[in-house]
């Protein structure tokens, strides 16, 4: 690991400022449990002159409710949504998402913030620099998405715009289909919203140098709704999804008002499945539905040579996940 200067915040203003004036040469570090695996494997040509350490910023770790929404600071470790008896009440999606990442001890150091704001797990990406030297990439700034001719096997299927690294996050992906927001702090003092899934760009973040993740903000459904968060991996519990859903269904007797469906897995952001959710809107829903709305996901899904299979999982994953809110 090359070495770095350490430094713990005593604010998120002064986390904010020290970042901005590091240049884009420093790193914030809460649980660390995507952060130290990048810098010992030294994964950019360039490593961090500047760690800063927000673990000792108070009153970001903190998950409640303020009228119509919840707030979830980000340094909330993904125990504690796990766990939160105010989630389960009024978020059980997030709370079945939050399980679904790693193990217990992941969990426990986990944030909120370090899960959504992770880097993506693309093999040529995140080539360790002391196994074959460094690897180039798009996402990187250095060359063409080697994923395009190589091995793509776990790569997406939507979206890709050069890079075709998918989104890691299992919170982003419940988060947005509960139409969470994220507020993040600026070097300035500043504060501005970004929906969820608008966090994510092509290939980075929507983060500007000195900016961080402060809290996530759900609104809670006026209406109880139904939820479920469903995860395909090779190896469980401890994988990240090869194809993942999250939906909620406003139900009205045998019918659904609302739908929001999203897929994780299959695109370098949460992929809303756009007319998965037409077809659930406004009728009534059953097994057929269930089915329909599968199909429908997946519509102009556009694999790459060895990962057309994840079309098939996200079909039935969506099927599934429709018909576990019927019987919810």
């Amino acid at each position: 690991m090359r070495s770095f200067t350490h430094v713990t915040a005593g604010s998120l203003a002064e986390a904010c400022a020290l970042l901005s004036e590091a240049g884009g040469k420093g790193r914030a570090n809460a649980g660390g449990t995507d952060l130290l695996g990048v810098l010992k494997d030294g994964i950019h040509a360039q490593g961090p002159e500047l760690i800063v350490d927000l673990k000792a910023v108070s009153g970001l770790a903190e998950v409640s409710r303020e009228g119509d929404e919840v707030r979830i600071g980000a340094l909330a470790t993904l125990a504690s949504l796990d766990r939160s008896t105010l989630l389960r009440e009024t978020l059980p999606l997030l709370v079945q998402a939050a399980h679904a990442v790693g193990t217990p001890q992941v969990r426990t150091m986990g944030t909120v913030g370090g899960n959504l704001c992770q880097e993506v797990r693309c093999w040529y990406y995140r080539y360790p620099r002391h196994v074959g030297g460094p690897v180039g990439c798009l996402r990187k700034g250095d060359g063409p998405c080697l994923a395009v001719k190589g091995d793509n096997r776990y790569h997406g299927v939507f979206g890709g715009r050069g890079c075709f690294a998918v989104c890691p996050s299992d919170l982003a992906v419940a988060l947005t289909a509960l139409g969470a927001v994220v507020d993040i702090a600026g070097p300035d003092g500043s504060r501005r919203e970004v929906a969820v899934e608008d966090l994510y760009e092509p290939t980075t973040l929507t983060l500007a140098p000195g900016e961080l993740l402060a809290e996530v903000r759900v609104p809670v459904p006026a209406r109880p709704t139904r939820q479920t968060f469903l995860k395909f991996t090779v190896r469980e519990p401890v994988d990240f999804a090869v194809v993942s859903v999250a939906a909620s269904l406003d139900r009205d007797g045998p019918g659904c008002r609302d739908a929001r469906i999203v897929l994780g897995g299959v695109s370098p952001r949460p992929h809303r499945a756009l007319q998965a959710e037409e077809v659930l809107r406004g009728g009534d829903v059953d097994d057929q539905t269930a089915a329909r709305a599968g199909e429908a996901a997946v519509a102009g899904a556009k694999p790459m040579r060895h990962n057309a299979y994840k079309i098939g999982i996200a079909r039935t994953l969506v099927e599934r996940a429709v018909r576990a809110c019927l019987d919810a």
